[in-house]
């Protein structure tokens, strides 16, 4: 079984009460979750969080939902435990409760890169970058990737570094990628993880994924041409009027 896990935190720095905001008369966590139910390859999705008026939200519209303990420092780790109460489920997504318009097909696709790479106990999405201000923004990760679609590195700053040839002209020399923040996982690799430590690379850039790489675990990059759009300040809700 695949299980879908939804983390949704109220208590977010830049944004409070986030996964409750409006969208076109739905809020974000609704929209995130019937997102995934659209997906073929999902038998089970369930949003987990720490605060009772996100899981009574989550209850009034008909959705799944788990209280977790909330001391979590990350979603990874609010997924790892929801996931241990579905012993049944040998694989599981972390899909973002502020990606309120993720599509299935990248749902889908995530499911296929983690069960269809062998060798391969994590995966992940990334999307080829388009614009030069992309390419350089902090916020937006980049990450390289074998040819045999392995990930080898995540960062903030643009990589690789193009010797010789002025920023501008960087992606007229090579295709950059940046990631997408979807992440699947074999369920007893998911709960070795919960356990890890921060790494020095991963407390350098602030991405855990690096963690994961740091401990020798492989992860293996499906390429989408989809576009999401993530939530992450008050300011950003202006950028998704053309999607509703």
């Amino acid at each position: 079984m695949i299980l879908a896990v939804i983390p949704a935190r109220y208590a977010s720095t830049r944004f409070p009460g986030k996964p409750l905001a409006d969208i076109g008369g739905k809020t974000m966590i609704q929209r995130v979750y019937e997102q995934v139910l659209r997906s073929k390859r999902i038998q089970k999705a369930v949003v987990a969080t720490d605060d009772e008026r996100i899981f009574d939200h989550v209850r009034a519209f008909g959705g799944e939902v788990r209280m977790t303990g909330a001391h979590h420092p990350s979603g990874t780790d609010r997924c790892a435990e929801v996931a241990q109460q579905f012993p049944e489920a040998q694989y599981v997504l972390n899909v973002q409760g502020d990606e309120p318009f993720v599509q299935p097909e990248q749902i889908d696709l995530l499911a296929d890169t983690l069960t269809g790479n062998s060798g391969f106990s994590i995966a992940t999405l990334a999307k080829k970058i388009e614009q030069t201000e992309t390419l350089f923004h902090p916020n937006v990760v980049k990450v390289v990737f074998s040819e045999k679609n392995g990930a080898i590195y995540f960062s903030r700053q643009p990589i690789p570094f193009v010797r010789g040839a002025p920023t501008d002209q960087w992606l007229l020399q090579h295709v950059f990628y940046k990631h997408i923040g979807l992440y699947g996982f074999h369920t007893a690799v998911l709960q070795d993880i919960a356990r890890l430590s921060p790494t020095p690379l991963e407390r350098a850039e602030s991405l855990e994924q690096l963690r994961w790489l740091e401990n020798g675990l492989r992860i293996a990059v499906g390429v989408t041409e989809l576009e999401t759009v993530g939530i992450d300040a008050p300011e950003d809700m202006e950028k998704i009027r053309g999607f509703i």
